[in-house]
């Protein structure tokens, strides 16, 4: 009772940051998670519950989407996934995350101490996240800061990039839970755990959705930069 007890909060605070910023929830679950039920559970309830909370929040959101900058994204990141998935197998895991994280860090650390770089929505900046996004949602579940970078490149406001990013993880995160299935990730298990934490999910994205009311643009800025750097220091721990 205790460990799911703890599965339980640790469920509960990343799909609260995710419902409040748009993304995260994979992040700060996964290193989390691994501790207590083991990377390859882990995985496949994180893939699960990632599915259920960009659902919940297109639900209440979709109308401040931007669609036309995701479709690009989900695109490529189609294309990424496959090869993150090779990568999984072949890559030293090590090294990709080290470098993702040490990216991370420098990104956060430009944007909170440096004026701001110009406004980019071209769609081949797009493009290029969205697979690379693949290739780390494929092999790591990690699929969410290139396409966060993208969002505050193409300088999307608190409702929009919240909705947007979840325009995109919606079909990327059911890809990727597929995979999981069909590698073979799924059992009775991992259904219960998912059951049980399914209140627990949308009792956060509420909570989390009403705070993100309450953003201004500019602090709503520096929470994501501090958030990215925070993120690519736990990625060199995971």
């Amino acid at each position: 009772m205790s460990t799911i007890l703890i599965i339980l909060l640790i469920i509960f605070i990343a799909a609260f940051c995710r419902s409040a910023l748009g993304f995260g929830d994979a992040l700060i679950a996964m290193p989390l998670l691994t501790l207590v039920i083991g990377p390859t559970r882990a995985t496949a309830l994180v893939g699960l519950i990632a599915v259920t909370l960009a659902a919940a929040i297109l639900i209440t959101s979709w109308r401040e989407g931007d669609f036309s900058a995701a479709w690009r994204l989900i695109l490529a990141s189609f294309a990424g996934i496959p090869l993150g998935v090779w990568g999984l197998i072949h890559a030293p895991a090590a090294i990709v995350k080290g470098v993702l994280g040490a990216v991370l860090i420098l990104f956060g650390l430009y944007k909170l101490f440096t004026p701001a770089v110009p406004k980019i929505t071209h769609s081949s900046v797009a493009y290029f996240l969205g697979f690379v996004a693949g290739i780390l949602g494929g092999a790591y579940n990690t699929n969410g800061p290139p396409v966060v970078i993208y969002g505050t490149l193409a300088r999307w406001e608190p409702e929009k990039f919240r909705a947007s990013l979840q325009m995109y993880f919606l079909p990327s995160s059911l890809m990727i839970a597929v995979s999981h299935g069909i590698g073979g990730l799924w059992n009775t298990e991992i259904f219960r755990l998912y059951g049980m934490a399914i209140v627990i999910v949308l009792i956060a994205t509420y909570l989390g959705g009403r705070l993100n009311q309450y953003f201004k643009h500019a602090l709503f800025e520096k929470i994501i930069y501090v958030f990215l750097i925070v993120i690519g220091v736990l990625l060199f721990g995971v």
